[in-house]
Order: structure tokens, then C-alpha cells, then sequence
């Protein structure tokens, strides 16, 4: 990993490293090291080096909660803002827990893309009337519930072109 200017550059090593993180996190320095061929004091420190550049923003479990025992429906909004008070909308929603992404977009209109998860239909009902519709420059919600998922994951780093070429071996 290069710094220069305060911009961060990857190289190969440090894209194989995340790559392996991302398949297994818990995996130790040592089996990442053996896994790619380096020592793995140098995986200590390009993995040190990365989180506190930000580029390793954190370590997280995925939950699968109905597998847990929890019940809960998820839902997407796309909601029709003020474009003057976008930004103040998306901060407001993103500070609710029940609340798992947050994104604006543009196309005709200023959106923002909201995936959220709730109890029940009722519970949803409540955060939409009470929380969501109340937001200064909010002008018009459509909710769509989830009724299965077929696929639910973060960025791959195998898709950064770094990688293209062993993405299309894969397909």
C-alpha cells in the first residue's frame, strides 16, 4: 500500500489480502500468510496499515435472524425528496436502527433508497407514518416488501478490475 497526498493506493498484495479477509475474517495472520505465499508479519502490517487508512472499515458477523429464531419482514423505500433538503433526510434516516442502507440517487427526481427492516406490517406502518413521512422535504414514500431474498452480501472485492481477469475465469 502506497500513500501519496493522503490518496491511498492498493497493490496487488494488499487486493489478495482483502479478498481472503472478505472469504474469512477470522482466519490469522499466519493462514492468510500461508494461504498467499508471504510472511505473515508482513500480513500483520499490510492489515494494520489498511485499517488505519480506512480502508478496512471494520470486522462484522452477518446474522441470518430467521435462523435465529427472529421474525421480521424487510422492506425497500424509495423516497421523492426536496433536493435542498436531501442531505438532511438521508442523515435523519440513517441515524434509525431499524434502518440498514441509505443511498441517494438521481434520476428524474432526487431519491432516496432506503432498505429497512421491521416486526411486522404494522410496525412498518408506525416508522413510516411517524418517523419517515414527518422529515422536513420529504414529498412522496413507495415501500416494497421483501418477500424473498435470493442473494444478500457486500461488495465482492474480486469485482474491482484488479481482478477481472480471475472474474472471468469464474463465469
Amino acid at each position: 500500500m502506497k500513500i501519496k497526498r493522503l490518496a491511498v493506493s492498493l497493490d496487488d498484495l494488499d487486493w489478495k489480502i482483502l479478498r481472503a479477509l472478505q472469504e474469512n475474517a477470522k482466519q490469522t495472520y499466519s493462514e492468510t500468510g500461508r494461504l498467499l505465499n508471504v510472511a505473515h508479519s508482513t500480513i500483520f502490517e499490510r492489515i494494520k496499515k489498511m485499517e488505519e487508512h480506512g480502508v478496512i472499515k471494520k470486522y462484522t458477523t452477518i446474522v441470518n435472524f430467521e435462523k435465529a429464531g427472529l421474525k421480521y419482514i424487510t422492506a425497500v423505500m424509495n423516497i421523492t425528496v426536496d433536493p435542498k433538503e436531501s442531505e438532511n433526510v438521508a442523515e435523519k434516516l440513517s441515524e434509525f436502527n431499524n434502518v440498514l442502507e441509505v443511498y441517494t440517487s438521481l434520476s428524474e427526481e432526487l431519491l432516496i433508497n432506503v432498505k429497512v427492516i421491521a416486526k411486522d406490517q404494522s410496525k412498518l406502518h408506525s416508522f413510516i407514518a411517524h418517523s419517515v413521512a414527518p422529515l422536513p422535504g420529504v414529498l412522496k414514500i413507495r415501500t416494497a416488501l421483501i418477500t424473498k431474498k435470493h442473494k444478500e452480501e457486500g461488495f465482492p472485492v474480486s469485482l474491482n478490475p484488479h481482478f477481472s481477469k480471475e472474474v472471468a475465469a469464474d463465469e
